[in-house]
């Protein structure tokens, strides 16, 4: 069996308020960063919840982050927004540009915010879901570093490239996806090798190019694009809008500026809004009911609707709380300093035979 600590959201962010600070983040990063990591957790997105706190501590003590970084909010253009998030973590730069993004969305119906010079761990299905909160329609996309082969390819070249969309609609959660152009999200590929466990053929290849059902293995080789070609003409698409277009790192590029210490990627972020009431005017109601007809009829075949895990989760850990292994929730108490080094006392040290 395997031991798990149950935290509940305050807890989980807490706790990564906690390791941040005391590892030297200002209080500003820290808190978009905890705002983040909860939100996974919350919605049992484990990839991107507290296992990002390694990842995060470890690159500011390699000294690749910015710890205290101040974005700089740039009005670029009449529907352009531009963040230099001036080499600290992407999550507080898009908090400040989201203003200035919404507002050039409904002046003009379309907008795009750019991040430049930002280290980037974070989901982005939180980010298209705060766009939408406010019934604008939104994408983001992403590179990352070059850890996965084109189609047809042995190398690791592509990052795993995830894009999110998010649909407002009038009543209920948004219609969101997020996924990676990678066949699986890496942090999905590191959790199972932090559990011993193996994984599926077709996640990765080995350092010889081979399939493995070793995580080790493909961590270290290459992952692979989903589809196929079909994967790999989008993350290059991403590689392109993400990379070029916004003056920033492609993955290949923000692998060698890490220089192999190992940092999580640098890079840019590209996110664009629209506005469905200046797209439509008068005829916006109509139109977004008949979008609402497509998810009545996608759902009354007895299809899920992207997500709809994300927003059942999110009703149970409320209640419940959530489930962290001990192992990674020892390594997560090692962050902190000596004296701090403790458990909290509302945490709840439990087996898996007591959640069943």
């Amino acid at each position: 069996m395997t031991d798990v600590v149950t935290l509940s959201l305050d807890d989980v962010r807490r706790l990564s308020l906690e390791v941040l600070l005391s590892n030297g983040m200002s209080e500003a990063q820290a808190a978009a960063i905890a705002k983040v990591i909860t939100a996974a957790e919350r919605d049992e997105c484990y990839s991107h919840g507290v296992y990002r706190l390694i990842g995060c501590v470890r690159s500011m003590t390699l000294g690749k982050v910015v710890r205290d970084a101040i974005p700089q909010v740039i009005d670029h253009a009449p529907s352009v927004v531009r963040v230099d998030a001036r080499y600290g973590y992407s999550c507080l730069a898009f908090e400040l540009g989201v203003p200035l993004l919404l507002a050039k969305a409904r002046q003009n119906g379309i907008a795009a915010l750019i991040i430049n010079n930002c280290f980037h761990f974070s989901a982005l299905w939180a980010e298209v879901e705060a766009v939408s909160a406010e019934g604008l329609a939104a994408l983001a996309l992403t590179p990352s570093h070059s850890w996965v082969a084109p189609a047809g390819g042995k190398e690791p070249l592509f990052g795993t490239n995830p894009f999110a969309f998010s649909w407002p609609r009038p009543a209920g959660h948004s219609y969101t996806f997020d996924f990676a152009t990678s066949e699986v999200a890496r942090g999905e590929i590191e959790l199972r090798r932090r559990g011993g466990e193996t994984i599926p053929l077709g996640w990765g290849l080995d350092q010889g190019g081979e399939p493995t059902t070793d995580p080790a293995s493909a961590l270290a080789g290459a992952m692979v694009t989903f589809g196929g070609h079909k994967g790999s003409a989008l993350s290059t698409m991403i590689e392109l809008l993400a990379g070029p277009l916004i003056g920033d790192f492609m993955s290949f590029e923000s692998k060698a500026y890490d220089e192999g210490v190992g940092a999580v990627p640098c890079h840019g972020e590209l996110v664009i809004a629209l506005d469905p009431e200046r797209f439509l005017g008068s005829e916006v109601i109509v139109n977004l009911s008949r979008a609402e007809r497509l998810f009545d009829a996608i759902t009354g075949q007895g299809a899920r609707l992207p997500s709809q895990r994300r927003y059942d989760a999110r009703v149970r850990t409320v209640i419940e709380g959530v489930r962290v292994p001990s192992a990674l929730y020892e390594d997560i108490l090692a962050l902190l300093p000596q004296d701090a080094n403790r458990e909290p006392a509302s945490f709840h040290l439990a087996t898996s035979a007591e959640n069943m």
